[in-house]
C-alpha cells in the first residue's frame, strides 16, 4: 500500500475531512488528490523530486501532501513558523523547486546567501486541488515502484545543532499506522488534528492512521483552548492527541461536559509530567495514553494500551519493534536498569537526507539510537528517564533532569519547570531550575529546596533557581532548553 492510498480507504459516501465549514467525503478526497496530481505533474513534477509543503494545518495540506507522493515525489513538510533563513536552509539542503504555501514567501535574499541559485517556484496550497480543465492526467508510476521509496522528508528541530532530514518511505508510514491498530480506531470515530501536520506526530497520528482506518479527520489550523474546547464539542470528537501544554490548558478551561465524547487521549511530542496527566484524568474521567516516538522512526514506538494504561510510563513497544538498552559501551544492561533505547523495525526511517555519516552513525549495529534513556519494567512497560544529551554530570554522577522536574511540578505554585546543566567550576556541571508560576502564585525558593533536599540525593539538587513569566516553547510542545541556556548565557555575559 502506497500513502496516496490511504484517499480510497474510507466508503465513498463516508465523512474523511472536516475544516471549519468543509466537509469532504472519501470520494471528494480521492478526487482532491487527482487534481492536485495532475496540476503539479502539467508543473513538471517527477518522480524523486523533492517538494516542499509551507502550510498550516488544514485540508489543502492533505491533498498537497498526498498529491505529492502519488507522483513518486517526496513531500516536505516545512515548519510555517520558521525564518526565512531556516526555510532557505531546507529548500537547499533537500533540494527544493516546487514549494506549496498558504502565503507568499519571501525568499530571495536568503537564498542567495546560502548561493542556491536554482529557481524556486511557489504554487498557492488553496488551488492545486481544484480540477483544472483540459489537463492531461499525470502518468502512472514506474512499475519498478515499490513503497520502500522515499515518500517524506521530515527535518528535525536541529535543538542539538543543523537539522537532518529524516527519510521516510511509503512502507515506513503505513507500518506505523498498522503499528497504532492497538488505538481502535474505527470508520464511526471522529479524530482531532490540532497537532501541526508538518511534524510527525500529529501527521502520523492524527491524519495518517485514522484516514487508515476510514475514520473522519476533524482539522484545526492551530491551537486556541477556546476553538478547541468548542470543537471537540461541537462534533463529537472521540479521539485526540496533543502534548502536555495542551492537557494542562483543557483541564484548566474545559468542562467534564466538553469532553464527554471522548474515547482516547493521546500524549505525545514530549513527555508528559504527572502531576498534569493526574490532574487531566481526574477531572475528566479519560485515561491518557502516553506514547513516545521520534521522527526517524515514523513516529510512534511505543504506546499505552487503552484501558492498560499505567501512569508515568510510555507504554510497551507496538508490534514488530525489537529493541535493546545498552550502557556507554553498547552492553546490554541488566534487567530493569537504565540506559540507551535502541530500537529496530519496519517504521525506522530510511536514513538521513544528504548524510550518510549522521546515519551510519544513527544506525550503527543495525539499531536505531534514540539518544533517550530508558528502563522496562516487569510487564513490559517502557519509562524515559531522560534524554542522553540533557544528561547533567556532577562531580561523576548522573543527573537525569526529568526526575528532579517531576519533584518540582508537585510544588504548589509551579506551573512550568526545566531544570538545565550550567557550568561548574567545583563540580563540571551543576544544575538550575528555570520555572513559571500559575497565575497569582509565589513561592518561596527555600522552601522549594526544602522539598527537594527531603525527596532527592543531595547532589541532585538545582544550584541556581530562576523564575521566568513563562518558559519558551518549540512549536511541538516542548520546553526549548536551548533557547532558555542561551539566554541565560547571553545575560550572564552582560553582567560581566
Amino acid at each position: 500500500m502506497f500513502v496516496q492510498d490511504l484517499a480510497r480507504q474510507g466508503r465513498p459516501e463516508d465523512l474523511a475531512i472536516i475544516d471549519h465549514e468543509r466537509r469532504y467525503t472519501y470520494e471528494a478526497f480521492a478526487q482532491a488528490v487527482e487534481n492536485c496530481r495532475d496540476r503539479l505533474a502539467a508543473a513538471g513534477v517527477r518522480p524523486g523530486d523533492r517538494v516542499g509543503i509551507f502550510s498550516r494545518n488544514s485540508a489543502d495540506f492533505v491533498f498537497a501532501y498526498f498529491g505529492i507522493v502519488s507522483l513518486g515525489a517526496l513531500a516536505v513538510p516545512i515548519n510555517f513558523q520558521l525564518s526565512a533563513r531556516e526555510v532557505a536552509f531546507i529548500i537547499k539542503d533537500a533540494g527544493i523547486k516546487e514549494i506549496l504555501t498558504y502565503q507568499p514567501l519571501n525568499l530571495v535574499d536568503a537564498l542567495a546567501q546560502l548561493r542556491y541559485d536554482a529557481r524556486v517556484t511557489q504554487h498557492d496550497i488553496k488551488l492545486v486541488s481544484k480540477k483544472k480543465p483540459d489537463l492531461p492526467p499525470a502518468p502512472a508510476l514506474p512499475a519498478a515502484f515499490d513503497d520502500q521509496h522515499p515518500c517524506a522528508i521530515i527535518y528535525t528541530s536541529g535543538t542539538t545543532g543543523t537539522p537532518k532530514g529524516a527519510v521516510l518511505s511509503h512502507r515506513n508510514l503505513i507500518a506505523n499506522a498498522q503499528q497504532m491498530e492497538i488505538m481502535h480506531c474505527r470508520p464511526e470515530h471522529k479524530v482531532l488534528c490540532v497537532l501541526p501536520m508538518y511534524h510527525a506526530f500529529g501527521w502520523t497520528c492524527s491524519a495518517i492512521y485514522p484516514f487508515y482506518c476510514g475514520a473522519t479527520v476533524v482539522i484545526l489550523d492551530q491551537f486556541t483552548p477556546k476553538e478547541t474546547i468548542s470543537t471537540i464539542r461541537r462534533e463529537g470528537i472521540n479521539d485526540l492527541y496533543v502534548v502536555p501544554s495542551i492537557c494542562s490548558l483543557l483541564t484548566k478551561l474545559a468542562t467534564k461536559e466538553d469532553m464527554h465524547t471522548l474515547r482516547l487521549v493521546v500524549s505525545g511530542g514530549t513527555t508528559l509530567p504527572l502531576k498534569i496527566e493526574q490532574d487531566f484524568m481526574e477531572k475528566f474521567g479519560v485515561d491518557i495514553c502516553e506514547g513516545y516516538g521520534l521522527s526517524e522512526t515514523s513516529p510512534v514506538v511505543t504506546m499505552n494500551p487503552p484501558g492498560h494504561a499505567k501512569v508515568g510510563s510510555i507504554g510497551p513497544v507496538v508490534k514488530n519493534i525489537d529493541w535493546r538498552i545498552v550502557d556507554a559501551n553498547g552492553n546490554d544492561v541488566p534487567y530493569g536498569e537504565a540506559g540507551e533505547f535502541l530500537v529496530k523495525g519496519p517504521n525506522i526511517m530510511l536514513g538521513y537526507w544528504n548524510n550518510e555519516e549522521a546515519t551510519q552513525e544513527a544506525m550503527r549495529g543495525g539499531y536505531f539510537h534514540t539518544g533517550d534513556v530508558a528502563r522496562r519494567d516487569k510487564d513490559g512497560y517502557f519509562y524515559i528517564i531522560d534524554r542522553l544529551k540533557d544528561m547533567i554530570i556532577s562531580m561523576g554522577e548522573n543527573i537525569y533532569p526529568r526526575e528532579v522536574e517531576e519533584l518540582i511540578y508537585q510544588f504548589p505554585g509551579i506551573a512550568e519547570a526545566a531544570v538545565i546543566g550550567i557550568e561548574d567550576k567545583l563540580r563540571g556541571q551543576a544544575g538550575a531550575c528555570f520555572y513559571s508560576l500559575h497565575e497569582g502564585a509565589t513561592i518561596n525558593i527555600r522552601e522549594l529546596k526544602k522539598f527537594l533536599q527531603a525527596n532527592l540525593a543531595l547532589y541532585k539538587i538545582p544550584r541556581e533557581y530562576h523564575e521566568l513569566p513563562h518558559l519558551p516553547r518549540t512549536a511541538t510542545g516542548k520546553i526549548a532548553k536551548r533557547v532558555i541556556l542561551k539566554e541565560f548565557m547571553d545575560q550572564k555575559a552582560l553582567k560581566k
